[in-house]
């Protein structure tokens, strides 16, 4: 019988492992990483052995990570980030590159950037995989976890691992249905009305929403969903307003009509200010791919300027 030794682990083990743990799933983590079950499950059988662990068994129609895996998880996270700097000296040619990209982003940072992202991606590298995660509330671990490449949203995390690059400057506007009522003019008009607004899943409210509250202004919020996507159902036929950003104008908000919020001197200079930011942890800073990731993320945002401008003027 071979002797199993510690050397033959390897680079894609450990991601693998890292994989199957973060989604729970032998099915779906060979679905992430564009392989067969089989193959998830010979690799993962070749840890066993090395590691003289079950690392995860089934629980119902599932699985979960045996204690150890666990505590193996931050060391095998270590060592794929120590490869990934071992090889970041390389050369980065574009043209050649297999692309693996995962972005934490919000459905409005998502849906103005991503799809254009991705189109600018395939264009300059041989191929590219992409995988949005929602990052709701964003904290600095799921970069240092590695758990995405890139974070983008108004609020980035902070840390001294943690870098930064604001990508646009956006703000908020009202939305009303134009064949159900005149925009408000005043801000009686505006406060005395309905609302609709968005709270995330995990109970975060927009920065919009607590910077009102702070000034003392209250609103009558009639209906929250958990995404700017799911405003215009409700919007469409009502008399309510949506406050939400310009930047919608153009796409998902386009059948609307809209004005600026009519609160001017009640309010504090830039409470309706909603910039985006980029976020990645330090380790990738210098790494050449990543760098040219970040790049494009940079020109798409001036893209989508310049379109929601052009939408905006016609």
């Amino acid at each position: 019988m071979k002797k199993i030794d510690h050397l033959d682990i390897d680079g894609h083990s450990l991601r693998l492992f890292l994989t199957v743990l973060e989604e729970g799933s032998v099915t779906a983590a060979a679905h992430q990483l564009g392989l067969t079950q089989s193959a998830v499950s010979h690799s993962l059988q070749k840890l066993r052995g090395i590691v003289r662990d079950p690392l995860f068994v089934k629980a119902g129609r599932g699985i979960v990570a045996t204690p150890h895996a666990k505590a193996l998880a931050a060391q095998a996270q270590k060592m794929v980030e120590d490869m990934q700097g071992f090889a970041s000296g390389a050369a980065f040619d574009p043209a050649e590159a297999d692309v693996n990209l995962t972005i934490a982003a919000n459905d409005f940072q998502r849906d103005l950037l991503l799809p254009r992202l991705f189109a600018r991606l395939t264009q300059s590298v041989r191929r590219a995989t992409l995988r949005a995660l929602p990052s709701e509330l964003p904290h600095a671990d799921l970069l240092r976890a590695g758990r995405c490449d890139l974070l983008i949203s108004p609020l980035p995390p902070q840390g001294i691992d943690i870098m930064q690059k604001r990508l646009l400057q956006d703000h908020y506007i009202c939305y009303y249905d134009p064949l159900m009522r005149d925009p408000p003019h005043t801000a009686s008009d505006y406060l005395s009305a309905r609302h609709i607004t968005v709270v995330y899943t995990d109970n975060e409210r927009l920065n919009f929403d607590k910077r009102l509250e702070e000034t003392g202004l209250h609103r009558d919020i009639a209906i929250s969903v958990p995404s700017f996507s799911g405003v215009a159902a409700f919007l469409t036929g009502s008399q309510m307003l949506a406050s939400m950003p310009s930047l919608l104008a153009g796409g998902l908000m386009r059948s609307f009509a809209s004005t600026t919020i009519p609160l001017k001197g009640q309010t504090p200079e830039g409470y309706d200010d909603l910039p985006m930011y980029m976020a990645w942890h330090r380790r990738a800073h210098l790494d050449p791919a990543h760098s040219f990731i970040r790049r494009l993320i940079e020109e798409t945002a001036v893209d989508a300027l310049r379109a929601a401008k052009k939408a905006r003027q016609h």
